[in-house]
Parts: structure tokens; C-alpha cells; sequence
């Protein structure tokens, strides 16, 4: 499945030949993408991109929640998906990340746009919810952006990089929301 954002950015739902890509990102801007992932530290080789593909790729029916590689101009640049989705309370959650070079030219607000329109209108969700690390400023700003709401925040709700625990904003919104 792809979804189209505009003339230059589609997302591709992830597949197998997305894992040497998402290596390549995640082992050439480790200091920069290892700050506010902590996957970053244990993903050591393609194997482990390849692994987390395959997890997503191959889940059962019930767990599959749609992640989507992003790419501007057929450039890989980053990932975004759902994540924690209850589909009995017709809520998901959104996580995303985009590799420094892509940063500041709205390629993620239009994005996560995209798929806030996808969540409401084709997987038939109410609610969204976005958390970010207190601090990381580039991540807040795509909900703040995007209308979401402030609901406060979740204490030591993340452990980084590091064995420190980060306390992250919480932002919604809802399928009747302006």
C-alpha cells in the first residue's frame, strides 16, 4: 500500500527491501537519532533492521498496525506508523522519525497529516494520541502544528539510551475535533 502526501513525499507501507535503508539511516546519524531512540543503540547491523521489519511485516492479523516507510523523490528519509491501536475503543497512537538531513522542510507535519487523515477516514479511529520526550522540540512540534491538544504528561513514560527515563508530552486528537 502507498499513500500519497504530495507531488514529492509517498508513504510505503513497510516491506522486507526497506531494512538496508533503515540501517543505513539509523548507523550514519547515531549520535543525532540515538538521543530520543533507543532502539538506536541495539541496532548493531542490517539483521537487526531486518528483524524489525520482518516483525512488523509478519504480524498476525490481530497485532498488524500499518508502518510506512517515508520516502521524498524515492529517497528514503524516515518511518512513521501506528502503534499501541485499540481498535475496540477506536484509538491509536502515532511514532515517527526522520533522519537529520530532511529535518525543517515539513516533510513529517505533511506526514503525520496524512496519516491522522487515514487513522479517521479508512481505519475508522476517534482518537489519535502523539507522546515526545520533554526537550525534543523538533518532535512536539508536529502535534502542536497539527491541532492537537495538550493532555499533560506521562512521567518517566520512556526509558532512552542510557538507563534514563524520560517524561513525555501527550497529545490527542479526535476524529470531531476542527
Amino acid at each position: 500500500m502507498v499513500l500519497y502526501v504530495d507531488q514529492e513525499i509517498e508513504l510505503h507501507q513497510l516491506q522486507s527491501s526497506d531494512a538496508a535503508d533503515i540501517f543505513h539511516a539509523i548507523d550514519t546519524q547515531r549520535s543525532y537519532l540515538g538521543i530520543w531512540l533507543p532502539f538506536v543503540a541495539v541496532t548493531q547491523s542490517v539483521a537487526d533492521s531486518e528483524a524489525f521489519v520482518d516483525s512488523v511485516v509478519n504480524a498476525p492479523a490481530a497485532n498488524s498496525e500499518p508502518v510506512f516507510a517515508i520516502r521524498k523523490k524515492g529517497a528514503f528519509v524516515g518511518l512513521a506508523g501506528f502503534n499501541h491501536t485499540d481498535p475496540g475503543n477506536h484509538k491509536t497512537e502515532i511514532g515517527y522519525w526522520l533522519s537529520a538531513p530532511w529535518q525543517k522542510q515539513g516533510i513529517m507535519t505533511k506526514t503525520v497529516g496524512r496519516l491522522c487523515d487515514y487513522a479517521f477516514n479508512e481505519l475508522n479511529m476517534n482518537r489519535i494520541q502523539i507522546k515526545c520526550a520533554i526537550g525534543n522540540t523538533a518532535s512536539r512540534s508536529i502535534p502542536i502544528r497539527l491541532g492537537f491538544s495538550f493532555e499533560g504528561i506521562e512521567r518517566q513514560g520512556e526509558l532512552l539510551t542510557g538507563n534514563v527515563f524520560a517524561d513525555l508530552e501527550v497529545y490527542s486528537r479526535l476524529k470531531s475535533d476542527p
